[in-house]
């Protein structure tokens, strides 16, 4: 535990002059282009925008599992050349392992390491009481419901103290209910902890809710819209989602995105086609009026 709380003043991530496209049969797709984004040691940044537009393109990037056609990514000036345990991910689909118990699972990259067994076992305590998590610790994944999952993943990429961690539409899978418990749950944590944060969502109050800022992205290819300052008090409550500050950060980012949506879909709908959409039947059925 000691050793993670160490690495809360470190994790400054900053991706210069970032553009990566794929091969396909049809020639190469540029997905993300001329893109610049930091994030400051402890700070919680969003990264949002339409679908399609590289959101978890640039954070994979930023892990290590892809690598820019241009530009450069880096972690505390250091070039990420690959995957590492100094940035921890966590997915939205449950990736733990059904054969360990929920304290194993946690321990895993600990053990990994070569940390001892007693000490090890400690560290996943202290950050599994963090999350609530505690009394669980000798269950398996198949016993946990999907927010209890992914707190445990969210714990095992914590366990090794990482600079950094990213995440990749985490609570994408859970329902509304559940989504706001864990985003509480989240902030609570990462108050106490203090980790630098990259968090890709599609959801704009998920993101103005949990980020001391959020970069809007461009339809594909992607590029950076906005960077838009959250100037909203910590501790983050739920009640805040009704202010007006709140509702004002909301209206100008769905605008954003709104427009960038239309644009990712090539013109197929217009402010036109959208009103189109309440089309007056005058008794007929829609067959009939086909």
């Amino acid at each position: 535990m000691s050793e993670m709380l160490a690495s809360t003043s470190k994790g400054h991530i900053e991706v210069k002059n970032f553009s990566l496209a794929y091969e396909t049969i049809e020639g190469p797709v540029q997905a993300v282009t001329d893109t610049q984004i930091h994030v400051k040691p402890g700070e919680f940044v969003s990264i949002v925008g339409p679908s399609g537009c590289g959101k978890s393109t640039l954070l994979n990037a930023v892990a290590g599992f892809l690598k820019p056609t241009t530009g450069v990514v880096t972690v505390d000036g250091e070039f990420v050349n690959g995957p590492s345990a100094e940035r921890g991910m966590v997915f939205q689909q449950y990736s733990l392992f059904p054969w360990k118990t929920v304290r194993e699972n946690v321990e895993f990259g600990l053990k990994m390491r070569g940390m001892p067994r007693s000490q090890r076992e400690r560290a996943a305590r202290t950050l599994l009481g963090l999350a609530g998590l505690e009394a669980f610790e000798k269950h398996y994944p198949e016993k946990l419901s999907g927010g209890m999952k992914q707190r445990v993943g969210i714990v095992r990429a914590l366990a090794t103290g990482p600079k950094v961690l990213l995440l990749d539409e985490p609570f994408g899978a859970l329902d509304a209910q559940t989504r706001v418990i864990m985003q509480q749950i989240l902030t609570n944590m990462w108050q106490r902890l203090k980790i630098s944060v990259l968090f890709v969502t599609h959801d704009i109050d998920e993101a103005i809710f949990l980020s001391d800022r959020v970069y809007c992205m461009t339809a594909r290819p992607g590029s950076i819209k906005a960077e838009i300052p959250i100037p909203l008090e910590r501790p983050r409550q739920q009640s805040m989602m009704m202010s007006s500050e709140f509702l004002a950060l909301r209206r100008g980012l769905m605008s954003l995105i709104r427009e960038e949506s239309l644009k990712a879909m090539g013109g197929e709908i217009n402010d036109l086609g959208m009103q189109g959409l309440n089309i007056e039947l005058h008794g007929h059925s829609l067959v009939e009026v086909l």
